[in-house]
Formats: C-alpha cells, sequence, structure tokens
C-alpha cells in the first residue's frame, strides 16, 4: 500500500493516508495460480498491521489503543523486541557497547517465519527474550492464529520482506525532543540508569540508528501519524478502516485498488437468478442491467472531484462536488457492450470507444481492433466487460489504453464477476488501477471457464445460443 498512499485527512487529524485460450505456458503458470489460490483460501487470513517508529515514540500505546478498540475481533500483538538475538557472555559484560537499535541486532529470519505462519492460520511460538540476562529463555509464548496480527518495532519497516507481508503501514511520528524526554524518564526509572549513560547510549546508538535505518523507511508508511497515543482520531480512523477491510474478500486485504460492492439481499438474489440456468432471455437480460447499473453507479464513485457550490431554489448556497466531466467507456467486444446502456443512463453524453480482442491460427498471436476517442490520453476511461476469468483479454485491453497514453490511475476496470486467478494478474500487473465488481468467484475449473459463474455471458444477453434459456415467459 506504501506507493498508494492518499492523503485523507491532513490538516484535521494529521494522519496521511499516505475468454482467451492460453498457450501451454500459461497453462502451467494459471494452474499453479489456481492451485496457491485454492490453498490460500482455505482459511481465512489475517489483516496484518506494521506500527513502526523511533524508540519511545508511543508505538505500544498506538497498538494498545487499536485492540481496545477491536474488541470484537481476535487480535495477536507481535514485538520485535522478542526476537533480539542471544549476546555472548562477552557482549553482556559490555553490553553499553552493544547496539540494541540497528537491523544486525534482530533475528528476522525467525521473526518473518513467525508472520509468514500466523498468514498461513498457524500457532506461532514467539520468543520471551530476557532484558536483564540478554537471551531467549523459557518457556515461549504460544500466539494463536489471529483476525489481525500487529507487528510492533522500530525497524519493523527495513526488511522488505516483512513490508511485503503487511496490509497497514503505520509510521508513529514523534518530535525527537519528546522521545528523548520519554526515554530517559524510562532508563532512569526503569532500568536505575544514569541520566549521563542514557544520553550517551542516545547519541552513540539510538540517534544515528533513528536517522540511518528508521527515518528513511518511514516512506514505506500507508499511515503517518503524529502524537502517538493522543491522536484519538487517528486511532478512530485506523480502527474504521481495519473494520472495514475485515468485512471484505480476502483479495481486497490484499489489493486496496480492488473493490467488491457490498453485498445485499436484494443483490444475492439478482445473482441467483441470472446464474440458473433456467431463467428466461428477458429475466437474464433485466436483472442483469440492475446489476450493471450498481456496479456502474459504485465504479463512479471512485472518479476524481472537486467542490462546488450551486444556488437552491430557497435562496441557500448547498456545498457540494462536481465529478471529472473528462471521461469515457471502453467496452469489450462482445460483452462489454451489455454494461453500455447503463453507462450512458449514468453519464449522459458520454464517449462510448470499443476494442475487439480474440485468437488467430495456432501461433497465439492476439488480434486487437480498436476504436477509441482520440483524446483518450487526456480523460479517465471505464473499462467494461462483465466476467474478469484468466485476465488476460483484460491485460491485453489495459495494455492498448496504456499505449494510447491514459494514465493508469485513469483507468476503473468494471465487471459483474471475477475469478480470484484474474484479479492476481490484472492488480500484480496494474496496481495503479481499480476493479469495481459486484462478486469474487470461486475460481475457474479445468477449461478456464468461472465457476460458479453464469455461462457465456455475451451469449445468453444476446441471445446467440437458445440453449442456455428456459421457457420464456407469457
Amino acid at each position: 500500500m506504501g506507493s498508494n498512499s492518499v492523503d485523507l485527512l491532513q490538516s484535521s487529524t494529521g494522519v496521511h493516508f499516505s475468454g482467451l485460450h492460453l498457450n501451454e505456458l500459461e497453462r502451467r503458470d494459471l494452474q499453479m495460480e489456481k492451485t496457491t489460490s485454492s490453498t490460500e483460501n482455505a482459511y481465512r487470513q489475517p489483516f496484518i498491521i506494521g506500527v513502526a517508529g523511533g524508540a519511545s515514540s508511543g508505538k505500544t500505546t498506538v497498538c494498545n489503543m487499536i485492540i481496545d478498540q477491536l474488541h470484537d475481533q481476535r487480535v495477536a500483538l507481535v514485538n520485535q523486541e522478542s526476537f533480539y538475538y542471544d549476546l555472548t557472555d562477552d557482549e553482556v559484560a559490555l553490553v553499553h557497547e552493544y547496539n540494541f537499535d540497528h537491523p544486525d541486532a534482530f533475528d528476522t529470519e525467525t521473526l518473518l517465519c513467525c508472520l509468514e505462519n500466523l498468514k498461513r492460520g498457524k500457532a506461532v511460538e514467539i520468543p520471551n527474550y530476557d532484558f536483564k540476562t540478554h537471551k531467549c529463555v523459557s518457556p515461549s509464548r504460544k500466539v494463536n492464529p489471529a483476525d489481525v496480527v500487529i507487528l510492533e518495532g522500530i525497524l519493523v519497516f527495513h526488511d522488505h520482506r516483512l513490508r511485503d507481508l503487511m496490509n497497514m503501514k503505520i509510521f508513529v511520528d514523534t518530535d525527537a525532543d519528546l522521545r528523548l524526554s520519554r526515554r530517559i524518564c524510562r532508563d532512569t526509572f526503569e532500568k536505575g540508569r544514569d541520566v549521563k549513560t542514557v544520553l550517551d547510549q542516545y547519541s552513540k546508538f539510538v540517534k544515528p540508528a533513528f536517522e540511518d535505518f528508521i527515518l528513511p523507511a518511514k516512506k514505506y508508511a500507508d499511515i503517518i501519524m503524529p502524537r502517538g497515543g493522543d491522536n484519538h482520531v487517528a486511532i478512530d480512523l485506523i480502527v474504521q478502516h481495519i473494520c472495514t477491510k475485515l468485512g471484505q474478500h480476502e483479495l481486497c486485504k490484499i489489493y486496496p485498488n480492488l473493490y467488491v460492492i457490498q453485498s445485499t439481499f436484494q443483490i444475492r438474489g439478482m445473482h441467483t437468478i441470472i446464474r440458473d440456468a433456467q431463467t428466461t432471455k428477458h429475466d437474464f437480460i433485466f436483472y442483469s442491467d440492475r446489476l450493471i447499473r450498481l456496479v456502474v453507479e459504485h465504479g463512479l464513485g471512485h472518479l476524481p472531484f472537486q467542490e462546488k457550490q450551486v444556488m437552491t431554489p430557497t435562496g441557500s448556497v448547498y456545498t457540494g462536488v462536481e465529478f471529472c466531466k473528462r471521461l469515457c467507456g471502453i467496452s469489450v467486444i462482445r460483452s462489454g457492450e451489455s454494461m453500455e446502456n447503463a453507462l450512458r443512463a449514468c453519464c449522459k453524453g458520454i464517449k462510448i470507444g470499443k476494442v475487439l480482442i480474440h485468437r488467430e491460427g495456432d501461433n497465439g498471436q492476439q488480434l486487437i481492433y480498436q476504436n477509441l476517442p482520440k483524446d483518450i490520453a487526456d480523460r479517465q476511461v471505464l473499462l467494461l466487460d462483465p466476467i474478469l476469468g484468466t485476465g488476460n483479454s483484460a491485460v491485453q485491453a489495459i495494455l492498448l489504453l496504456l499505449e494510447k497514453g491514459v494514465d493508469e490511475a485513469n483507468i476503473i476496470f468494471l465487471n459483474l464477476i471475477s475469478a480470484p486467478q484474474g484479479v492476481h494478474v490484472v492488480c500484480k500487473r496494474f496496481p495503479r488501477i481499480k476493479i469495481v465488481t459486484s462478486e469474487i468467484e470461486q475460481g475457474l475449473n479445468e477449461d478456464f471457464r468461472v465457476i460458479p459463474g453464469m455461462g457465456e455471458f455475451g451469449d445468453r444477453y444476446f441471445g446467440t445460443d437458445e440453449s442456455y434459456f428456459g421457457t420464456e415467459d407469457d
């Protein structure tokens, strides 16, 4: 999420939220992706949060406040300090000369293994590090699988392998003088050190480590949080975001650019109708159009906007927003054309282009027909295709748009249903586009058809294969 940071609240809270056939090689790769996806979906992956910042910045306070507010969830707290290496007798004798703030002081490999196992839904044993003997002692602490895993420590952002496991990265940004004063109070009161010893250690190890390792990793944070535990508004926003993510599909935790519209009994009922092999053509079109309209409306909500004031009939001023007017739709022929009417109903006079992607012969060459607006590079683009299966057609369509000068971040891909394999393919290759869908499927079968799916959408919608439909109602 680090590269996709977006400023949500800055001034008030100080929070910165900063169907296509395949050749044999593609088949093998996709089958591996399919197997991996099935394994991942066998359990519920936890939402992993990294909390970093300088020593005495208030990280522990922030973690405890998050845990307190997530009282309805199972939360596991893992401290990086538990993974210090054991010191030798010689190092213990000169412990004041040992740099506990350097990355080499931590057993990152063991920490990484524990975090990976927690992500796989396995219980782990966390070392019990004794700060008096500077060695791990028995018993270790057992941590069971949880809904949320919080990893806290000064250098948890330093290693990219740890960062890659995190769904959210929080940097607690506290003034250096305040951090130093807290450290002096803590070390003199809790550890019986004199002020001179604390200051010497700070200037020799703590301050250089902060400047060399901790502060540079701040750029990886999704949220930069000033004032630590005193920032109650920030804590509330973070907890709300976590709760939202926990209620979403597992893939939404992995890809922040994937949006699944909130399921209701109405939406579930309409999906039931269009997936039924006995549904008539009339009903299939009617309920598909309703679902498509919902997806389009949701997708439009992700367009950029600016504040606008208007005068109401009562003579009052209303402060609202005005959405981007320079947009267009691009439908993937032919099933994508089923989504054009809903887009036109929502966006009066919108330009709509078309692309055709297919395969010719046995050499695997994909031929592309395109009819796009000439100024498409200057527009927000809504890419329309009701089914995201393998992701290959989507990749070809997106590559074409990028070749025409469209910014990746200006593409919103709208579809009704998505297979996890297709989501992986598109989101990994194009992390800045947005995908909006109404349901995530189980996956693909051995013929790379979406299951449970709804059959060939284009044939069912446009009536080109009557074998799909039951008897038409009177």
